[in-house]
């Protein structure tokens, strides 16, 4: 058995493929567990009998360079039977020599996940070049080439924290977006780098203390084209939320930085050898302060609700009886903080009796603000006959920032009862208690107030004078 069988099967028992992975007939094979500074190490995919459709990105391994991938298919004819396979080959290049250790991977191969179990390699001095009797006269000129000399491109590229105003009434909701900012003219070889752990530490420092967050849950991220003065840049949104401030202190976001790979390039590039060199560089955001407003005076100012804001009704009937139930739904809706929004005002009253209501809330976010309705479903009972403006007993008061006023939202449904009056009905279904259920049985006789005072006052003197008489014989004793 040869070297590569050996390290073949000594990976695939290694790999533990499930057997769903063999019925497809696909297998990831590590390269070998030492290899020369100037030799290639590779991973490869093999795919029998089947395209090699799609494939996800092959790891990133510390102390390992990417360098560049090849491919080969094989297609075989054996008595009439046709097998083919497919492989593509990820290159790496050691950057120096020593332990190296590849870490488990998971890879995706036509829409399939496999697990793939990493090992130790050892990376060695450079390899003699075996010289046969031919010489090839372009060995030694590749042999003789000097160093590559790499030099630093400068990037055309920001990272910025915006706001979508700098001065917001206490409540209003203000944006906020976290953007990396590449220019059209950039010529500087980029990619990001850990961006998971670094925008969750980015979080913590910017997210206010003092203010309701509304995320916009950023999964992917991708380029958009816009302009900026008149320069064209590729905007890339890292993180972006809508808060809406509980205090009038503040809000101020730090300087943050975000660590992006950044690639030197070659003094004299050729087309053999590295051609680029991997860097890192840091990019930092201005801080910003935004600037909260008290609300204008108003008796309700401590409690309202602040944002843009419209009605949607309904009502089940506009035509009852008395003591017939109805529903009703007053749904607000526009921009704001759709959490916070309180429940109409609903005064008690003789002509209607309204229950608690049960709450719907719709929240979106996107297209840079958060908007959403909250319904509330009442259940209410007519008590008297007539004609009736649910506005009179319905409304809602919030302060709108844009207008820079307070405004109601007051129901505009009409409503006719017909019926008997339910006055007596609504005295009779309140108990007041067994005091007045033994009215019946007493007798009219007017007693005086005054002489069971005195009464009161004898028995409560003789009460007294025990106290003190027992006090004195206590210690006396």
């Amino acid at each position: 058995m040869n070297m590569v069988k050996v390290i073949l099967l000594s990976f695939l028992g290694l790999m533990g493929l499930s057997s769903t992975a063999y019925s497809q007939e696909v297998t990831v094979r590590l390269g070998p567990d030492q290899f020369a500074i100037n030799q290639l190490w590779t991973i490869t995919i093999t795919v029998q009998n089947e395209r090699l459709r799609n494939y996800s990105n092959f790891p990133e391994i510390q102390g390992l360079v990417k360098r560049g991938t090849s491919s080969s298919s094989s297609t075989n004819y054996v008595n009439g039977q046709m097998s083919s396979s497919q492989s593509i080959i990820q290159n790496y290049q050691a950057t120096s020599e020593g332990s190296v250790v590849v870490p488990d991977f998971d890879i995706t191969i036509n829409n399939q996940s496999f697990s793939v179990k990493g090992k130790s390699i050892t990376v060695t001095a450079p390899a003699q070049q075996r010289r046969s009797n031919f010489q090839d006269p372009f060995q030694d000129f590749f042999q003789q080439k000097a160093p590559s000399e790499f030099i630093e491109v400068e990037a055309d590229a920001f990272l910025a924290l915006t706001t979508d105003k700098n001065e917001i009434y206490l409540g209003e909701g203000i944006t906020t977006t976290l953007a990396f900012y590449v220019a059209a003219s950039n010529r500087a070889d980029m990619k990001f780098y850990d961006l998971g752990a670094q925008i969750t530490e980015i979080i913590k420092k910017i997210k206010p203390e003092n203010s309701w967050e509304e995320n916009f849950n950023i999964d992917n991220i991708n380029g958009e084209s816009i302009k900026i003065k008149g320069v064209q840049y590729t905007q890339y949104k890292i993180y972006q939320a809508t808060y809406f401030p509980l205090n009038l202190e503040p809000i101020t976001f730090p300087s943050v930085g975000l660590k992006l790979i950044k690639y030197n390039k070659v003094k004299n590039p050729s087309f053999f050898g590295r051609n680029r060199q991997e860097n890192y560089q840091t990019f930092y955001s201005k801080p910003k302060t935004v600037k909260i407003k008290e609300l204008p005076p108003h008796p309700l100012k401590d409690r309202v609700n602040v944002g843009s804001y419209k009605l949607k009704e309904s009502i089940s009937n506009e035509k009852i009886t008395t003591g017939q139930s109805f529903n009703y739904s007053f749904e607000i809706g526009g921009v704001g903080n759709i959490s916070a929004l309180n429940m109409p005002s609903i005064d008690p009253n003789e002509w209607f009796e309204f229950y608690e209501p049960n709450t719907v809330q719709n929240i979106r976010r996107s297209s840079n603000r958060v908007t959403g309705s909250k319904k509330f479903d009442y259940f209410g009972i007519p008590n008297e006959p007539g004609a009736y403006d649910l506005g009179d007993f319905i409304q809602w008061v919030f302060f709108d920032p844009v207008q820079e006023k307070y405004d109601t939202l007051r129901s505009e449904i009409q409503i006719q009862v017909q019926g008997e009056s339910r006055k007596n009905e609504y005295i009779s279904s309140n108990d007041l208690g067994s005091f007045y259920d033994r009215i019946e049985f007493e007798d009219n006789e007017l007693v005086s107030i005054k002489s069971g005072m005195g009464y009161q006052i004898i028995i409560n003197l003789f009460i007294f004078a025990i106290l003190v008489g027992g006090i004195i014989l206590f210690f006396k004793k």
